[in-house]
């Protein structure tokens, strides 16, 4: 079986799902699941990330979110993880609230995994200082980082 950490930011989508699972074709895949969603210190990059993707309506709407913010994480882990079940996958998880790279290396290592795959809406700023999750992770964890983009459904 192969192990994989997806390091997510907010609820799978199915289309997500498909994504994640299919991955090594037919090979029965174990995930461990690490949400850490994007919280209030990261208003600015997102506004910035917002106005290249040319979602201008999320920029004024997007900090509304923040305040259920623990709340809705919980949720969008158990949804997340239910769905992978649910496509026939092994799956648990867990919120990471602070140092998720040092959570990362940490789960890496004590579950053995196979691969990281950091599945998350793009960053160009993050990503083009390599100061993405996946860029930094490559840099940690010793095993094979792939970096995707969440579907927006």
């Amino acid at each position: 079986m192969f192990k994989t950490v997806l390091m997510i930011e907010k609820a799978l989508s199915d289309d997500d799902v498909a994504l994640v699972t299919t991955l090594h074709s037919e090979e029965k895949v174990s995930f461990v699941v690490l949400m850490q969603p994007r919280g209030r210190q990261d208003e600015l990059l997102r506004a910035l990330d917002d106005v290249a993707l040319g979602h201008l309506d999320k920029v004024v709407h997007e900090h509304d979110e923040s305040e259920s913010a623990p709340t809705v994480a919980t949720e969008s882990l158990e949804h997340s993880l239910r769905h992978l079940r649910e496509a026939g996958a092994e799956a648990v998880g867990e919120l990471v609230e602070d140092k998720p790279l040092d959570r990362l290396r940490a789960v890496v290592e004590e579950h053995q995994a196979d691969e990281v795959v950091v599945l998350t809406s793009p960053h160009f700023v993050e990503e083009f200082f390599h100061r993405d999750w996946a860029s930094q992770a490559r840099h940690k964890v010793g095993v094979p980082v792939l970096r995707l983009f969440a579907s927006d459904s």
